[in-house]
């Protein structure tokens, strides 16, 4: 089918003030952006309640047509939709979702493109980071884009961020780099395997990780007092931090 699953596990490294590293399972729904309509499955539905779901309100724009907003989006970035787009992403379970990044992808006809990706933090804020891709080898595109959002209270809200994408049919990963005035600060990686958009993937899915955005956010809570221990300056975050932009 055109929709499909990325079963895998995030690792986190930080390199500056302080080594800290950890690791922890995760997964991704990757979206067949052209193919809205077969979004479903017994256990999973768009737009509305099931185990599974995906809502198109919850990304980029307001409309109950997830295409119509990613229109809407990359026409404020003056781009312009491309005939193959997809969009990687945590789906909604039991109706609960918090997504730290999603990510659509432009293709052309010899691959991705373009990322558009969607970062959302803990205090309310979203932002939306256009990265062009060059393709480096036949599987792998690498991009990077300014960083102009707080993330983490032991982060600057400034520095670049360069993107490593490998994307494949049996596998995809997807590696964030941090750099703060030059220096690498933090690394994060998915690296994951396919699994096919089916009711016995959901359930599979489901019965793995349940409970995983409450999961990924009091995991990001208890790595943070982790390197407050360790002695980390605390940055406060500001007002524009706390909006939806884009």
């Amino acid at each position: 089918m055109s929709h499909r699953f990325y079963d895998g596990e995030v690792f986190h490294k930080r390199f500056k003030g302080a080594e800290h590293k950890f690791t922890y399972g995760f997964f991704m729904l990757d979206i067949d952006v052209s193919s809205l309509e077969t979004l479903k499955a017994r256990l999973f539905s768009y737009n509305s309640w099931n185990f599974f779901s995906f809502f198109a309100k919850d990304h980029f724009g307001h409309n109950r047509n997830f295409l119509e907003n990613v229109q809407e989006l990359l026409r404020k970035f003056d781009l312009k939709a491309t005939k193959n787009m997809r969009f990687l992403t945590l789906p909604r379970m039991t109706n609960f979702v918090f997504n730290p990044i999603s990510v659509l992808v432009l293709f052309d006809d010899k691959g991705p493109i373009q990322l558009m990706v969607e970062v959302h933090n803990y205090n309310g804020g979203r932002i939306v980071y256009p990265v062009k891709l060059d393709q480096k080898s036949e599987f792998k595109y690498t991009g990077e884009v300014k960083k102009d959002m707080y993330v983490s209270p032991f982060l600057k809200r400034d520095g670049i961020y360069k993107f490593t994408f490998e994307y494949a049919l049996e596998k995809m990963a997807i590696t964030i780099f941090l750099y703060e005035n030059g220096e690498k600060t933090m690394m994060t990686t998915f690296h994951a395997e396919a699994k096919e958009f089916t009711t016995k993937s959901v359930l599979a899915l489901f019965l793995k990780h349940s409970f995983l955005s409450l999961k990924v956010v009091t995991r990001t809570l208890w790595q943070s007092l982790k390197l407050y221990r360790l002695g980390l300056k605390f940055n406060s975050v500001t007002a524009v931090d706390q909006t939806r932009r884009y």
